[in-house]
């Protein structure tokens, strides 16, 4: 692939959406092609998938859901994030395949092994070149979310705790692509910091134009 993939994770209420979209919108001011995604999501079908999964009136057995995400990514890396990366444009994803395993593997105890090798056949191969990993205490993601919640979020804080947990044996794994960022001061300290990491991995960005 010729563009760059890049994909943010993170457990509930850390932000995850919030800065990958200022990212978005940093990259694209300082003249790069880029396309802005949500998992799941992102083309009709997906979204439609989407209410489905997050509805908190429907009951779905954990295989099921972890396939309904599945097909969910199938059908976006089919339509956008595949044809995007051949035409060598970035590609920022607000969740990825690291969330199925985190949540629906170590979350809901699937073996995660399997639900890896279902996601490269999905994915057709592709995996981002980087992954910030917004790492906040669970308690205080949570209090985010208070009011209304999803189907996902209404889970007890010990299933939360094993995504979060296992988001950390993920990083852990995979130093090189996966990165930690702290989320511990405001947003735009924490911008900040992914802005360093995305120029020192993959962008030719000069440290005074990272600046606002």
């Amino acid at each position: 692939m010729k563009g760059k993939f890049i994909t943010f994770e993170g457990s509930e209420g850390c932000g995850k959406s919030t800065q990958s979209k200022l990212l978005y919108k940093f990259l694209k001011s300082k003249g790069y092609p880029v396309v802005y995604l949500r998992e799941p999501g992102g083309v009709r079908i997906s979204e439609r998938i989407r209410k489905i999964l997050l509805d908190p009136r429907n009951h779905i057995a954990p295989t099921t859901e972890m396939l309904l995400y599945m097909a969910a990514r199938a059908q976006v890396v089919n339509d956008i994030i595949k044809p995007e990366l051949l035409k060598g444009n970035t590609v920022i994803c607000d969740r990825f395949l690291d969330s199925t395993v985190a949540y629906q593997g170590y979350g809901l105890g699937m073996d995660v092994e399997f639900i890896k090798r279902v996601g490269d056949f999905v994915t057709g191969g592709i995996k981002p070149d980087l992954t910030i990993f917004l790492d906040l205490a669970v308690k205080k993601g949570l209090v985010h979310r208070e009011g209304k919640k999803d189907r996902i979020e209404k889970r007890s804080f010990r299933y939360h705790m094993r995504v979060r947990n296992g988001y950390l044996k993920l990083a852990s794994r995979e130093r090189g692509r996966i990165k930690i960022v702290k989320v511990d001061k405001d947003k735009n300290f924490t911008q900040e910091a992914i802005r360093k990491i995305a120029l020192q991995c993959h962008f030719k960005i000069s440290k005074d134009k990272l600046k606002r």
